[in-house]
Parts: C-alpha cells; structure tokens; sequence
C-alpha cells in the first residue's frame, strides 16, 4: 500500500486517498468533509464523467428533446438561446437522466438497444476518468497547492476491474499514487440501501454480462416484450441483484488497499476523525 503503517500515514507531507463503495454508504460525506477543511482537493469520478466525458451526449440530448418544440427549436437555430447541464458535486443527475431506463417509451424508457449503447458510453467514460486521477493528484498540488487528494469513485468501479489480477491497469496505476479505501456496508446497510431505492428508483450503470442476464430474466418472469417493461419497475427488480453482485467484487477489490466500516465513516466530524480513522485500520 501506499503508506505502510499508522506512523508513516500521520508523518505524510501529502495524503492521497481514494474511496470506492456502494453509493450511499458515504463517499460524498468523506469527501465532503475533507474538501471544506481547506487541504483537501476533492477529485470527484461522476463529476469528471458528466463535464469531461459524456458533457457532450447530455446536452446533445437535451436539444434533440427541445428541438420537439417549434418554440424552442425556433431560438435554438437561431442561437437565441443554449441548453446546458448544471452538474455539481451534489447534482449528478443530468448524468443519471442521461442514462436513463429501459422499456416502455411512454413511461420515459429507452430502447434496449439504444439503454445499451448509453451504457458503453458510460463504461469508457469511467474508465478514461478514473485513469485521469493521478493527472488530477499531481495538479492538486502543482497548480492549487492542496497539499491533500481525495478521488471519490462512482459505485461501479468494480465492475471495470479485475481485483484478482495482479497486473489490472486501472488498479495497479490507482494504487501507486493512492491509499484505495473501502467503504464496507453491513446487511442492514444493504436493506437500508434497498429501500431508499424501492421509494426513488434511479439509472445506474451496469456490467454488460450482468445486464443482459438480468434484462432476459425480467422478460421471462414477467412474459413480457421490450416494450411491455415499466422503466421503474425493472431497475428496482434490478437493483438488489446488483449489489449482490457487486459485494465480492469489492471484496476482492479490499486487498489492494484498507477497508472500513459504513458506521465509522457516518461518524466521521472532523478532517482529524478521518485520520485517526486511517490510522486506526493501517
């Protein structure tokens, strides 16, 4: 790892730490916290993803659906007017409407084919991101003077990995430039999880091998075509499988780096809690 002991951890002139996990086990609270100490440059993947990486599709897709309009249309192609996204850190959901669900058009979703092409858009833009964090390290300092990193993943981090593979690109590069962290979530974190989902389903990304499987199991249980599926009802059916799926994926992802708990981080107040907390599990 990058820092060998507790002692070697405190005594670092420059920390660089990357937190993956689960969305909604407190990746953003971590981050947060240590981007308003002041020291801390706070390299968000989401966010890279929806300004650098996919800022183009979005707002493409936004015009395609205000040009529908003859109004709006009209003062597009007269430039009177421009349509943007406005992602911040704690608004990512242009990239999420972007995204989208699949099935039936009438209740908002996609094609399957087009869901699917939006997906692989979405894969190379997480990885061309997460290969953009040791750039963003070495200018955190060079050009900010921050003298601390924090690179806060998306959730599906793992599913671009391979933790079992001693030579993986992605992890082998993060690795040698940050201190990778788990944030471990328990069973009651999972239902927890569940249930914020089953009330707001959202778009997520998925691995392609895993959504092919879920989407024919969708249409075999409910004996339905593409354009029979309830967009809501299908990523809720999807979800809880997913993170199955994804737990040993993080799991084997854990011996590149340190794991802790989804409680310690919750309880996190302080830029000072957080490096006791490092220390503490190092």
């Amino acid at each position: 790892m990058l820092y060998s002991s507790a002692a070697d951890w405190r005594a670092a002139p420059r920390k660089s730490v990357l937190v993956y996990g689960m969305s909604g086990l407190g990746k953003t609270h971590m981050s947060n916290l240590l981007r308003d100490s002041g020291d801390w440059f706070h390299y968000s993947i989401d966010y890279r993803i929806g300004t650098r990486y996919m800022g183009e599709f979005i707002t493409d897709n936004a015009k395609a659906e205000a040009m529908k309009v003859p109004f709006l249309r009209d003062l597009l192609m007269s430039d009177s007017i421009y349509i943007g996204s406005n992602i911040t850190f704690n608004n990512l959901a242009p990239v999420a409407t972007y995204l989208g669900k699949p099935g039936d058009p009438t209740k908002g979703g996609l094609p399957i084919a087009e869901y699917k092409r939006r997906q692989e858009q979405f894969r190379l833009a997480e990885i061309a991101a997460l290969h953009d964090t040791v750039h963003f390290a070495k200018r955190a300092d060079a050009l900010y003077g921050y003298p601390h990193f924090i690179c806060d993943t998306g959730g599906s981090i793992c599913e671009w990995v391979d933790a079992d593979d001693d030579a993986d690109p992605i992890l082998r590069e993060l690795s040698q430039h940050c201190l990778l962290v788990w944030i471990k979530g328990d069973a009651a974190h999972t239902q927890e999880l569940i249930r914020r989902f089953d009330r707001a389903p959202k778009p997520m990304a998925y691995q392609p091998e895993f959504l092919a499987r879920v989407w024919q199991d969708y249409l075999s249980k409910n004996k339905c075509v593409e354009e029979d599926v309830d967009p809501d009802d299908f990523v809720r059916f999807t979800y809880a499988q997913a993170l199955a799926h994804r737990q040993p994926r993080y799991e084997a992802m854990a011996r590149w780096g340190m794991t802790v708990t989804a409680d310690e981080v919750s309880n996190l107040k302080t830029p000072e809690d957080f490096d006791a907390l490092i220390a503490q599990h190092l």
